[in-house]
């Protein structure tokens, strides 16, 4: 429900916008994924820094571009990627909890490192709920559509508590981040798998919340296994098709897929993946 008439009025957009939330897990067996937010511990952050209930629905953008304009007064904050925030023209820090006035805009430009911000409102974005979740899934195509300018965004009432903080410092990434693996059920079908943590990787431009997609020399397959017959997927799974180029499941992933798993993400490293953009370089090592 909207919390006294209060919205969001988006303005502009670059990059895409998608409302996100805590996902819609338990729905794999209708060929439905999780889903929700791609950094799930900056999203949970600025939740938890509006006094919002967890679960509230907040916008995932991709390299800032966002300008939005408030109807009443709204207290939001925007973590994850630092983008440089602009409140009415005047620059404002990643990571504080900032008043929006009636009439007030807020507009997010492009982060100096990282790829996804998440700006959260006090008592969550009030949009339809699809499967007990108010995600985009964008390989489903469930949920809210991305943003665009015009669209109105009511403000809910799932604010819990207080903020009890104004600010924490904004997020910095390391260039080349080093992500834990362990070997997947199909490690055996790789013929070097050892390259897959002794060398560096690329993230390729065709990479999005279904999966990374890296550059660098392919993984040699073992030849004449025959085909693999469809197995469930998880979010950090590293298949391996036939062209040896590593893809690495992100949010939106398949439920199931036929191409081996030679590796998995480690859980707790997962949102790094999340804030990597195309030409970042990256590593494995085995945990």
């Amino acid at each position: 429900m909207s919390a006294a008439g209060r919205a969001l009025v988006v303005r502009a957009v670059s990059g895409p916008v998608l409302v996100q939330d805590a996902g819609r897990p338990g729905h794999a067996a209708i060929g439905v994924g999780a889903s929700g937010a791609a950094d799930r511990a900056s999203y949970a952050l600025g939740n938890r820094l509006v006094g919002n209930e967890a679960g509230a629905a907040c916008l995932e953008i991709v390299l800032g571009g966002l300008e939005v304009e408030a109807t009443a007064t709204t207290w939001v904050c925007v973590t994850g990627a630092p983008a440089p925030l602009l409140l009415d023209g005047r620059a404002e820090p990643s990571g504080a909890v900032l008043a929006l006035r009636p009439g007030a805009r807020l507009r997010l430009d492009v982060p100096a490192s990282g790829l996804r911000s998440y700006l959260a409102v006090r008592g969550g974005l009030d949009v339809p709920m699809v499967l007990g979740s108010r995600s985009r899934d964008t390989l489903a195509g469930l949920g809210p559509a991305p943003l665009a300018p015009g669209d109105v965004l009511a403000v809910g009432d799932r604010a819990a508590a207080s903020p009890l903080v104004d600010a924490v410092p904004a997020t910095s990434y390391d260039d080349t981040p080093v992500l834990r693996v362990v070997p997947g059920p199909r490690a055996d079908r790789v013929a070097d798998l050892a390259r897959l943590v002794a060398e560096c990787w690329r993230v390729g431009a065709a990479s999005d919340r279904v999966g990374l997609r890296l550059e660098g020399r392919g993984l040699e397959l073992v030849p004449d296994r025959g085909e693999l017959p469809s197995e469930g997927a998880l979010r950090g799974a590293i298949q391996v098709p036939p062209d040896g180029g590593p893809v690495v499941f992100g949010p939106d992933h398949p439920v199931t897929g036929g191409y081996p798993v030679a590796a998995v993400v480690l859980d707790a490293d997962t949102d790094r993946l999340a804030q990597l953009r195309p030409g970042t370089d990256l590593r494995f090592r085995w945990a």
